[in-house]
């Protein structure tokens, strides 16, 4: 059975203010605690990806908005990968740590869908890892084109049917995610 990692995007505290509102939120976050639980008990690695925005970003290190939401259940034995670009494996350590626990199935969940989790998402697949997106498994806020639900029920379906080396993404609510 491959070893799985569950990637967390950018569920940082300056992405969920109220001028931005997440869809879903707070239904997000137990999923994510729920499904970082089962991956850790089954010996699978958890990884928050946290963006470093430049100076002036809410995401810039060390302000608040950086901050991981302190609702996430981080464990001592999860990984922190700092990224700057939407890909969390441009410029970071992701891949290094992936190799270090021979991880070849990924899990991928986080905000925003539209932007970091989609780039991710693709890259993964490019790379040839097994993907799984759980479709539950991310959020993004109302667009002036498209509401929050259309942009993840598009991406959904995008991530399903993407050609890639080892195929498409496994597209499958967050409790139904193959351990």
């Amino acid at each position: 059975m491959p070893a799985k990692a569950l990637i967390i995007i950018d569920m940082q505290v300056g992405s969920f203010t109220g001028s931005t509102p997440r869809h879903d939120a707070d239904g997000l976050v137990r999923r994510m605690n729920t499904l970082a639980g089962r991956v850790r008990d089954t010996g699978g690695l958890v990884i928050y990806i946290r963006h470093d925005g430049p100076e002036g970003d809410p995401h810039y290190p060390g302000l608040p908005g950086w901050q991981i939401l302190p609702e996430l259940q981080i464990l001592p034995d999860d990984k922190i990968v700092a990224k700057t670009a939407c890909d969390s494996f441009l410029n970071t350590d992701l891949q290094d740590t992936l190799a270090a626990h021979d991880i070849d199935e990924l899990i991928i969940t986080g905000c925003a869908t539209d932007f970091c989790v989609d780039t991710t998402v693709r890259s993964a697949l490019a790379q040839g890892y097994g993907t799984i997106a759980p479709s539950d498994g991310h959020t993004t806020c109302n667009r002036e084109h498209l509401n929050a639900a259309q942009i993840i029920t598009h991406h959904n379906a995008i991530w399903a049917d993407f050609i890639a080396p080892g195929g498409s993404a496994r597209v499958c609510p967050c409790a139904e995610v193959e351990l």
